[in-house]
């Protein structure tokens, strides 16, 4: 395995960790004006994810940088071709973090009330918004011999990659809910329950339609090793109903995990060693080797991975551990 493979495989990690992460704190986002019942119900629920989110995101800023780092080209051409749709992402995020803060600050309810729904707004447009992107990534974009992208934001919003949003929404929504289901306490976990319940089928058959629609429009799944993750993460779905019906709430959320992990492992895997595809020519695909680094800078960069990654996974793990304890009305909420 050369250093441009192990870097493709680091940043399939990192954004794995991202969305499993990040997938639940948008799927509470999502749900938050609409399961809880009150005020204090809405705080329990930021509570659940208020020690996390911000670490969360922290997956995605080093995914970029690794991109920047290991494959400029590939972050030149995307950050560039992208801009519009990852600036609405990035504004939705700011938010969604102004939201986290500013809504303690006052207690009229109509100022409680507004930050609650931007932070539904900016946990709704990035799942909505990762979710297209991935789908372009999937079907390809038009980029030229220059590695330019050649279009604009419209191009972008096809039904193909649209579907992938509703994918995205549905499946957080799905992650979020089963997250909820583990951290809360009371009548709140109750209603989450049923969340959960609700949104799998929804999520089973809008799954089902854009991987049947990625197999024919696309040739992400014409390797095997990519059939195969597929087949995982539709297992893994399939089992989240199953434990859903037996009220196995831990590997109900286990599953979910696995599902938006083995999703974006089939995405990885489908592209390699691609990174992005070109609709005009496929000599003008970008590559892991042509949108690359030099080997002197993957190597000392491979360095400095090996030594602050795992502490960055050490770190989180142990914040995990220490907020590990379910929410009730009688918990002291910080947020």
């Amino acid at each position: 395995m050369d250093l441009n493979t192990i870097w493709f495989v680091l940043i399939t990690v990192l954004f794995t960790g991202f969305f499993l992460l990040e997938g639940f704190d948008y799927g509470v986002g999502i749900l938050l004006p609409f399961l809880a019942k009150e005020d204090k119900e809405r705080r329990m629920m930021i509570n659940t994810i208020g020690p996390f989110w911000d670490g969360n995101e922290v997956w995605l800023i080093t995914a970029g940088g690794a991109i920047f780092a290991a494959f400029p080209h590939w972050y030149a051409t995307m950050f560039s071709g992208f801009y519009l749709a990852l600036f609405l992402m990035l504004l939705a995020l700011i938010v969604r973090a102004v939201g986290f803060e500013f809504r303690s600050k006052d207690k009229n309810p109509q100022w409680r009330s507004l930050w609650d729904w931007m932070i539904f707004a900016g946990s709704l447009l990035p799942a909505l918004l990762w979710g297209i992107t991935i789908g372009n990534l999937m079907r390809g974009v038009a980029i030229g011999p220059d590695m330019n992208y050649y279009g604009s934001l419209l191009p972008l919003l096809n039904p193909f990659s649209l579907t992938g949003g509703l994918v995205f929404v549905s499946l957080f929504t799905l992650h979020g809910a089963s997250f909820l289901r583990l951290k809360i306490a009371g009548p709140l976990a109750e209603r989450a329950q049923a969340a959960a319940r609700r949104s799998w089928i929804p999520t089973v058959i809008l799954t089902v339609l854009f991987v049947a629609w990625g197999f024919i429009a696309t040739d992400i799944l014409s390797r095997a090793s990519a059939i195969l993750t597929a087949l995982l993460a539709a297992a893994a779905l399939i089992a989240v109903g199953w434990f859903q019906k037996r009220q196995r709430d831990g590997w109900a959320f286990v599953m979910t995990a696995l599902t938006v992990a083995m999703v974006t492992v089939t995405l990885f895997v489908g592209l390699y060693p691609r990174v992005m595809i070109s609709t005009l020519s496929d000599e003008w695909s970008l590559t892991i080797y042509n949108a690359s680094s030099s080997d002197y800078t993957l190597k000392v960069m491979g360095i400095v991975a090996l030594i602050f990654v795992p502490i960055v996974l050490l770190y989180q793990g142990w914040s995990y551990y220490v907020f590990r304890q379910r929410i009730g009305k009688d918990t002291e909420l910080e947020y």
